[in-house]
């Protein structure tokens, strides 16, 4: 091994050490009891989204708690008359969700004890808002918007042609001719063009299943079956499917779908179980303070049944990509159980991994993943780093590339840039070198410029995860320590994180994309956990 691989392996070790000897302020007892929550359900912690369970509600309504979802969607419409969360680009896919789902029950009158004349006002509302909405422009890079929101317009104005819909005094001009037009930079074709790519191919590809319904209307008895559970881990998907689908496997479907609905009270999330994604990340954020000795062996065995040689799944039906297969590595490696990380190549491309198979936009988290994997498992086996690190010298350079001018870097799994940044930085922090250390600097001092006046940082406004990313990067960053406004900035964060340990009830606001924001609530937990159990250990 070169000198620079050396050094890498000497600035790692302490990070990779899977047992801290001391620890303060209760941490141990906090962290094991998130290990244990999150051992104990095997769905995963997180809020029901308002974008799937519209879907199930139009393509499913005979299934058992319809009522329940209609009265549960007309609760959140928002004052200005959408429904979601997060800035106007972000409500454009649920309102679009949700207004289709609702002008689906009048026109098949499956309002059960709902009365139409308020699913009428909410529609002619969410119409109004979609108006406004469609001009807004920016759109958010989750999962398929590109087909999902045109299958809906096209959906939405057949509805309001129907003579049941129009007749509705209370949808005003949509009830006259109006309609909604495409929102700026969508394609109304783009559906049928990817129906057709599938047709050609004789079936719909893996990746498109999680997002089956945008295109189930036109592909009919396409895919032949969902095996066991949902399709594509996505309620809406199969839902979609059940409505279009052979009949083959039926059964099986509704069973899954079923069940989601019963441990979510009858509302669905954006995809079911997230327990791969979720304790995978609660693993490796509870491992960087040092993972506590009671932890250690469920974490050892949730490494050991997620860790696959072709690749970790982040749930059933999904492609298996880097981003899971990394942390499986990495946790592994965190909890003294280290697995070799070859699973890793079959996501190499030239420069960098992609996240999965047919990916068409890189991602500068899963790729910090990778490195921080290779980083870990060469702490434990020092002398595999020859044929290793020309690997892990291509990814460092490939992230450094990825770093936005202000210091920044951004990532499509999540809508805060103080995640991607932490990743990029901690991932970096393991490695020598001056361009290294000048963007580790340069990502520091734009954190340090961006604090809130109340001590928190957050993309959209102040949130304890968010202030979570950002002390770690102020910890990671060698030429901050100890300056005297790094540590007046961490003296104020502290507050925020402590307030949050000890609030644990609290929700975490949505933040991670999907098809729509959401909110794994374990995971920014273990972030805000570990990082108050870090600034208080480690500060300057």
């Amino acid at each position: 091994m070169d000198g620079h691989g050396k050094a890498v392996m000497s600035s790692i070790s302490h990070q990779a050490t899977p047992i801290r000897a001391r620890h303060t302020n209760s941490y141990p007892e906090r962290a094991q009891k998130l290990v244990t929550s999150v051992d104990n359900d095997p769905w995963g912690n997180v809020p029901p989204s308002v974008y799937e369970t519209a879907r199930v509600t139009s393509w499913a309504p005979w299934l058992e708690g319809h009522e329940r979802r209609l009265a549960w969607l007309l609760e959140q419409q928002l004052a200005a008359g959408s429904w979601g969360e997060g800035p106007a680009p972000y409500r454009l896919l649920p309102t679009l969700s949700v207004t289709e789902a609702l002008l689906s029950t009048l026109r098949q009158d499956t309002a059960a004890g709902v009365s139409r004349e308020r699913l009428a006002a909410a529609v002619d509302h969410g119409l109004a808002a979609l108006r406004d909405l469609s001009r807004t422009g920016g759109w958010p890079d989750t999962a398929a918007i590109e087909i999902l929101a045109p299958d809906l317009v096209i959906l939405i104005n057949d509805h309001l042609d129907q003579p049941k819909v129009a007749a509705l005094p209370r949808l005003g001009p949509w009830a006259r001719g109006q309609r909604l037009v495409q929102p700026r930079g969508f394609q109304a074709a783009l559906p049928d063009r990817v129906a057709e790519r599938c047709r050609a191919a004789g079936g719909v590809p893996l990746k498109l299943h999680h997002t089956f319904e945008g295109v189930a209307r036109r592909l009919p008895q396409m895919v032949p079956g969902v095996p066991g559970g949902l399709l594509g881990s996505s309620p809406a998907a199969t839902a979609a499917w059940l409505a279009t689908g052979p009949d083959a496997g039926r059964e099986q479907a509704v069973t899954a779908l079923t069940a989601v609905a019963e441990r979510y009270d009858g509302l669905f999330p954006e995809a079911a179980p997230i327990s791969t994604f979720e304790r995978l990340w609660v693993a490796v954020a509870l491992a960087r303070p040092g993972l506590p000795a009671a932890c250690v062996p469920p974490v050892r065995a949730w490494a050991a049944e997620l860790y696959d040689t072709v690749g970790v799944r982040g749930a059933p039906g999904l492609l298996p990509d880097v981003d899971d297969t990394a942390m499986a590595v990495l946790a592994s490696a965190l909890a003294g159980s280290p697995r070799d990380p070859s699973p890793l190549s079959a996501f190499e491309a030239d420069d960098h991994y992609d996240c999965y198979v047919g990916e068409d936009t890189g991602s500068s988290t899963a790729n910090a993943h990778a490195l921080q994997a290779l980083t870990a498992w060469l702490s434990h086996r020092p002398t595999t780093g020859d044929a290793l690190q020309s690997r892990m010298d291509l990814t460092r350079d490939w992230l450094l590339a990825q770093q936005q001018p202000d210091g920044t870097w951004c990532d499509k799994w999540h809508a805060s840039p103080y995640y991607a940044t932490e990743r990029c930085v901690t991932a970096l922090s393991g490695h020598t070198g001056p361009t290294t250390r000048d963007a580790i600097r340069s990502a520091a001092d734009r954190v340090l410029a961006a604090q809130s006046d109340d001590g928190s940082w957050g993309v959209w406004g102040g949130t304890a995860e968010e202030t979570a990313y950002a002390v770690n990067i102020l910890l990671n960053s060698p030429d901050h320590a100890g300056r005297p406004e790094a540590t007046q900035a961490l003296k104020l964060a502290e507050d925020i994180l402590r307030e949050a340990v000890h609030s644990p009830g609290d929700h975490h606001p949505a933040l991670w994309h999907d098809k729509t924001l959401y909110a794994p609530q374990a995971m920014a937990q273990a972030e805000v956990t570990a990082a108050l159990e870090l600034l208080q250990t480690r500060r300057p």
